[in-house]
């Protein structure tokens, strides 16, 4: 099979232009070494965990692989400044970041040679980013699971082409070739995957995890989180249904339903407890059937994207 040459691929010196979404909990070094080594780019993905984990994540991965690999970074993590700086030292081939802006450690990163490509969910902030230096953008949509915009990915991935000159990553709602075909029509050089990467074989989340995605359905997740302002996209379980219950209680402070938040990513995650973890999951669960070898998913969507885009020139004249 050809390597598929995108900008991305070329900038990257990656095989397929796919990105495995940054989950925290679920996103560790083994996980990323193994879609790294099949081809795609392995990302890290540590949420709110300090320091130490995220250097241990990074060793981890390094110590099982010897191609290109990303971390995430969340600016909104108590331990941004000291992981930003963190990510420098360690010259990561690949910074993502999301909740927030990564304007402030811009020049710091691209000085040590990272290539960063931040997470973004309107086209104003393509702009931003382009003109702080980013290499690339990923406009992701709020099909995705976990914490997430207001746009669609088909609303949001053409108008963040028309935006930006940069290569733009889409996410949010892609599971299978049909649907990366869709995003390289429309202008995407590559793609972010995250609830799929959940089944593969080299991620050690939770059985409990992996079986409620292989269970769920198209209708199966919803929204929480609206009231407090980042609305949250997770598999339908007593502990969403609950909460949303709550965020419609008057009687019910912001400051309670940050606390009943709180850690609930990593009961699902490292517990698999369904009464009080939050199950993270994008929209495209219901076509997530089975667990498989991260580069087995990586050549399965590569594969059926190929036949889907010359099927897509019989509607040309």
């Amino acid at each position: 099979m050809h390597n598929m040459k995108t900008r991305i691929t070329e900038l990257l010196g990656i095989k397929y232009p796919i990105f495995q979404g940054a989950m925290a909990w679920i996103s560790d070094g083994k996980l990323a070494a193994a879609v790294s080594n099949g081809g795609g780019l392995g990302i890290i993905g540590p949420g709110n965990a300090d320091v130490d984990y995220v250097r241990k994540q990074i060793a981890i991965c390094r110590s099982l692989t010897d191609r290109p690999f990303g971390v995430n970074i969340m600016l909104k993590s108590p331990f941004a400044p000291q992981i930003a700086e963190l990510l420098a030292e360690e010259r990561v081939p690949v910074i993502t970041s999301g909740a927030g802006s990564p304007r402030p450690y811009l020049p710091r990163w691209l000085d040590a040679g990272c290539k960063v490509i931040p997470v973004i969910a309107n086209a104003t902030m393509a702009k931003k980013v382009a003109d702080a230096g980013a290499t690339a953008v990923v406009a992701e949509g709020g099909e995705s699971g976990g914490h997430v915009g207001d746009l669609t990915t088909m609303a949001l991935l053409s108008q963040v082409c028309d935006a930006t000159d940069l290569p733009v990553i889409a996410a949010g709602g892609i599971a299978c070739g049909r649907q990366a075909a869709a995003a390289f029509v429309m202008g995407a050089e590559g793609l972010q995957i995250g609830t799929r990467f959940i089944l593969a074989k080299e991620c050690g989340v939770h059985p409990t995890y992996k079986n409620l995605i292989l269970e769920a359905g198209d209708t199966d997740t919803m929204l929480t989180g609206i009231r407090l302002g980042h609305p949250v996209r997770a598999l339908k379980t007593p502990f969403s249904k609950n909460f949303f219950q709550s965020e419609y209680d008057p009687a019910i402070t912001d400051e309670k339903l940050e606390e009943l938040a709180a850690g609930s990513l990593r009961r699902a995650s490292v517990d698999g407890d369904i009464e009080g973890g939050s199950f993270q999951a994008g929209q495209v669960v219901g076509k997530i059937t089975r667990e498989q070898p991260a580069a087995e998913i990586l050549q399965e969507i590569y594969d059926e994207m190929q036949v889907a885009l010359k099927a897509a020139a019989r509607w040309v004249d």
